[in-house]
């Protein structure tokens, strides 16, 4: 009788292509620095996520046209990703410790490839909105296990090398981004978009497939908890939707205090779940681990730094006369310094600083590069060492604090760590661009310098946090 319930033998194997990871090739499973080939596979994903994020808003006028759409109607494209996005981080990383971290992030690498496919053929902008809520579900799998399979990967005396060169990865996709999107949408249309994630994806799968490492360390989960991921959905969901609606998006002052209440109420009573669940979505333990919660703190603090003079900078150089494409090359000269001290910071400060005292630098020197945008005249010429700088000191920043964050989290976790991380550095993106808008709405008052100078004092509150939070952070070693 029992063996005439059991799966057919060929279905059997087909379950289990579909649900096992698959071991490496020999070769390469032997070479002593295999290690940085699976860091260079994850650098796709952090490639194409960065790449992604700063391309999608030069799509808007094309999509306004052919759909025949309002702004505040095509900024759901944006909007929608992001929340989906920063709404499943921790649940993907949570299912990653207990199914495998190499098997979600090449599911998330399919599901988001596919869904940009599916973008570029949207017959209308809502459906381009659905899509875009498939792809953040694809790129949620892929982020929270980025990080995860970074420093699970690499030797523990190179993990801050790793994450260093994929932090890098990110930045040179931030960079990117406005280029590549605009030469697409200007000569070969917005679809193109999204399409170009096609071929980036496809190679991205295959090479993770040969070249990640399968989980070692995993966490049994006996039940999912579906109440704390609505509840953590209903949270982050309703806090981005205030804060975006504060900084432009047309919805009325009663809806931001009403959606405010709601995130407030859907925090407090996830915090109450987690605590009282069998198997909660989130071990609150590990934000009691100082270096964790800190390390958040920093981290969030530090993306906000990072995504606000995206908004700042365009804002102040074409109401100068400059041109868009001015612009964008302006603001390369902060992912660049990002870029050039997250790989190059081990080869020139002392290997005997430790990961809190390079929070420390970085923190400081990106303090100081924001606060000269309070005197720096608001031009070309005042504004480009000022994001050189401010990029140096985050890529001195971001490895360290990831290190330390990572460092503190057990292997059999790693995934719901890099969904912590993931997850708050989109709630400082979120922060940077509505923080800084909003002061350059409320600042301005038709004097360009009052709203410079209010974007500023953000950016330079959001550095001091970041030097709290590296100071305030665990002192072994320091």
């Amino acid at each position: 009788m029992a063996t005439g319930t059991r799966p057919h033998p060929s279905l059997r194997r087909g379950l289990a292509l579909l649900t096992a990871e698959r071991p490496r090739p020999e070769v390469i499973r032997r070479w002593p620095n295999s290690w940085w080939l699976a860091v260079g596979t994850v650098c796709f994903g952090a490639f194409m996520g960065q790449l992604d994020a700063s391309i999608v808003t030069l799509t808007y006028g094309g999509l306004r046209t052919d759909f025949h759409a309002s702004l505040a109607a095509v900024e759901w494209v944006s909007l929608a990703y992001l929340l989906a996005l920063v709404a499943l981080l921790v649940p993907a990383g949570r299912l990653a410790d207990a199914h495998g971290r190499k098997l979600l992030y090449l599911y998330g690498f399919a599901v988001f490839t596919l869904a940009s496919a599916a973008c570029g053929f949207a017959p209308s902008l809502w459906a381009l909105v659905a899509f875009r809520v498939v792809q953040a579900a694809g790129a949620a799998l892929m982020q929270a296990n980025s990080v995860a399979l970074v420093t699970t990967s690499a030797p523990h005396a190179r993990m801050r090398s790793a994450l260093g060169v994929q932090a890098a990865a990110q930045a040179l996709g931030l960079a990117l981004g406005p280029t590549v999107g605009g030469a697409l949408v200007s000569t070969l249309g917005w679809r193109w978009v999204f399409w170009v994630n096609v071929p980036v994806g496809v190679v991205a799968l295959v090479g993770g497939h040969y070249l990640l490492p399968r989980t070692r360390a995993r966490t049994r989960v006996a039940r999912f908890d579906w109440p704390g991921l609505l509840l953590l959905a209903v949270a982050t969901t309703g806090a981005l939707t205030a804060v975006s609606a504060a900084s432009g998006l047309p919805v009325p002052g009663w809806g931001v205090a009403a959606l405010s209440a709601v995130a407030v109420a859907a925090a407090l009573g996830f915090v109450r779940r987690q605590r009282r669940a069998a198997a909660p979505l989130l071990d609150l333990a590990l934000l009691r681990v100082r270096a964790v919660a800190y390390g958040l703190v920093g981290a969030l603090s530090g993306y906000l730094v990072l995504f606000g003079p995206l908004v700042l900078v365009p804002v102040v150089l074409t109401a100068r006369g400059a041109s868009a494409l001015t612009a964008g090359l302006v603001l390369t000269a902060l992912p660049a310094g990002f870029a050039l001290a997250a790989t190059g910071g081990d080869r020139v400060l002392p290997r005997r600083l430790s990961d809190r005292g390079r929070c420390l630098a970085g923190a400081a020197v990106f303090t100081a590069s924001t606060a000269a945008l309070l005197v720096v005249p608001p031009g070309v010429g005042g504004l480009v060492p000022v994001l050189a700088v401010t990029g140096l000191g985050l890529g001195m920043f971001t490895p360290a604090n990831n290190a330390l964050i990572m460092g503190a989290i057990p292997a059999r976790s790693s995934g719901t760590g890099g969904g912590l991380v993931n997850m708050t550095r989109g709630l400082g993106t979120a922060l940077g661009v509505a923080l800084v808008t909003l002061a350059l709405q409320v600042g301005g008052g038709g004097d360009l310098r009052g709203g410079v100078r209010g974007a500023a004092v953000v950016l330079v509150v959001a550095s001091a946090v970041a030097v709290v939070a590296a100071w305030s952070g665990p002192r072994e070693g320091a």
